[in-house]
């Protein structure tokens, strides 16, 4: 499996630190980021203090990141990184660290077959959060996203709950069409435009093509996914 070389910095407004990693691509095992001084994670390093920003940034193609519980699994926080020297301070609810929690990282690389894009989502339900990718998506094609994990349907992740939300990020230089939300029946319930992100024409920012929120998509089993992407 590849690797890349990721980076988070964060802080509030009275200091900041720097946490690396040589992180393996589509993997959040193994996956923690460590302080470029200590070499401690997160919580072992800085207990209890309060983040209300972030820096992530990853090599080449796409990555997630959360600020999890090492024991209870719990995730306080999560997004995306931007290309390396693409990135800018991003601003998040204030949190403060466990001595239990740990920053991770989900990187995925350009895929290099032509008219091929790898995608990401973070879902956000009554139930929770997930991330969910899709591997060699098929220009102009609706592509299925499973949880990353587990590699379960929205419906089978997130039955008998609320979509509250959807971020999407595709690897550099691609674009997001849309990303559908497809019943059991095969209807779609919904459809939401995306866009290209970086340092490219039209693009809102560095981190996400498409962000989505105060939604209230009731999810039934056999609900789907699905994504359209076009590649650069």
């Amino acid at each position: 499996m590849t690797t890349q070389a990721v980076s988070i910095t964060t802080g509030n407004p009275t200091f900041s630190k720097i946490f690396t990693d040589a992180a393996t691509d589509g993997v959040w095992s193994g996956n923690v980021l460590t302080d470029t001084i200590s070499t401690q994670n997160i919580g072992i390093l800085i207990p209890n203090a309060t983040l209300s920003w972030v820096q992530p940034e990853y090599e080449a193609g796409l990555m997630a990141w959360r600020l999890q519980n090492a024991q209870t699994l719990a995730v306080s926080r999560f997004g995306f990184g931007t290309k390396a020297t693409f990135n800018s301070k991003v601003p998040i609810a204030p949190v403060r660290v466990s001595p239990n929690d740990i920053l991770t990282a989900y990187p995925l690389p350009v895929d290099g077959t032509a008219n091929k894009t790898n995608a990401l989502a973070w879902v956000t339900t009554s139930k929770g959060v997930e991330l969910f990718d899709s591997l060699a998506v098929t220009d102009a094609t609706a592509t299925e996203m499973k949880t990353a994990v587990n590699n379960q349907t929205l419906g089978d992740a997130f039955f008998n709950s609320t979509l509250s939300a959807i971020a999407v990020q595709v690897e550099d230089g691609a674009i997001v069409d849309r990303i559908e939300i497809v019943d059991n029946l095969g209807g779609v319930q919904m459809t939401v435009q995306g866009n290209v992100r970086g340092q490219t024409p039209g693009s809102r920012n560095s981190y996400t093509n498409l962000e989505c929120s105060g939604l209230a998509v009731p999810i039934g089993k056999g609900f789907k996914l699905n994504i359209v992407t076009v590649s650069e």
